[in-house]
C-alpha cells in the first residue's frame, strides 16, 4: 500500500508491529492487549512507515455492524509522531483506512472528534470527510485489568 511523501502504509498483522509502533500510542502496549487486537473481528491498524522503516504514524478502525444500517467503520485513533507531522501522512492513513473500509463493504466510516482539535479536523476534512455538525460524547471508564 502507498502513501504519501515516501511513506509506506501496511496493515498490522503481528503483535510484533504493534509493540514497536508504541511509541505513537497514548500509553504503554501490552502484548496481550496486541494480541485481542489482532484476534479481533472488524479491527483493523494501518502503520505509515517512514524511509527507514520506523512507524511514523498510525490509524485504527473498528468495523460495526447494525441491523438498520449494516456495516460501518468507526476511525477510532489517528496519530503521527512529532517529527513526521504536516508531510500529508495523516490524510494518507485517513484515506487509507476509507478505502480499506470500502473494500470491506462498509456503507461509511465515521470518526469522533473534539470540535476544538483544528489539526483533525483538517487532516479529516482533507482526506474527503464531511462535517456533520457538533456531537456530544459520553463515556463510562474502567480500571483496566491487571
Amino acid at each position: 500500500m502507498g502513501g504519501a511523501g515516501g511513506f509506506e502504509i501496511r496493515p498490522a498483522r503481528t503483535v510484533a508491529e504493534l509493540l514497536a509502533a508504541e511509541h505513537l500510542y497514548d500509553g504503554p502496549a501490552r502484548p496481550e492487549w496486541a494480541e485481542r487486537f489482532l484476534a479481533s473481528p472488524g479491527h483493523l491498524m494501518l502503520i505509515g512507515y517512514a524511509a527507514d522503516g520506523t512507524p511514523a504514524g498510525f490509524v485504527t478502525g473498528v468495523e460495526m455492524v447494525h441491523p438498520d444500517k449494516g456495516a460501518e467503520l468507526c476511525l477510532y485513533e489517528l496519530g503521527v509522531d512529532g517529527p513526521y507531522r504536516r508531510r500529508g501522512l495523516g490524510r494518507a492513513l485517513a484515506e487509507a483506512l476509507v478505502a480499506a473500509a470500502r473494500r470491506r463493504g462498509c456503507a461509511g466510516v465515521w470518526v469522533p472528534v473534539d470540535t476544538d482539535n483544528g489539526p483533525a479536523l483538517a487532516t479529516y476534512r482533507a482526506a474527503g470527510a464531511a462535517d456533520e455538525g457538533v456531537c456530544a460524547i459520553r463515556a463510562w471508564s474502567f480500571a483496566p485489568p491487571a
